[in-house]
């Protein structure tokens, strides 16, 4: 997992084995699976409540990664709830979001995945993944 740095070129979407985790599914990971765009290979990927992933905020900031309308445009995001914009003005599911990069473990493509996490209510913890987008840095 790594954060990224520089502007990139949403590529397809990756299909996501399982994308909704709860309570004890989340503990003490959620095992994500996605099958890369270009070989069909499916990859694993371990998402730690609390350790994994860079907060949001960091890839649309400045357009620094994506701009806020690339987010919304490739349903990555929602615009978030008056009531909890403490999370941020994007989120998945008005809920705390985070990002990290990733590569196929077979033919090395890169692909960022977007997921949320948090108490949606009390006595349930969620962790949602938006998905798994193949990307391409630009010059």
């Amino acid at each position: 997992m790594y954060p990224l740095s520089k502007k990139i070129k949403i590529g397809k979407q990756a299909t996501v084995e399982k994308d909704h985790f709860s309570n004890d599914e989340i503990i003490p990971s959620a095992t994500v699976q996605f099958t890369c765009c270009d070989c069909n290979h499916k990859n694993v990927v371990e998402i730690f409540p609390y350790e994994s992933g860079f907060p949001i905020i960091q890839m649309y900031h400045e357009e620094r990664v994506l701009s806020k309308s690339q987010l919304l445009e490739n349903k990555i995001v929602i615009e978030t709830s008056e009531g909890r914009r403490h999370f941020g003005d994007l989120t998945v599911k008005d809920l705390p979001t985070l990002y990290f990069g990733t590569d196929c473990q077979d033919c090395y493509s890169k692909y960022f995945c977007v997921f949320s996490y948090g108490e949606w209510q009390p006595g349930l913890t969620l962790l949602i993944v938006s998905g798994v987008w193949k990307y391409e840095e630009l010059e």
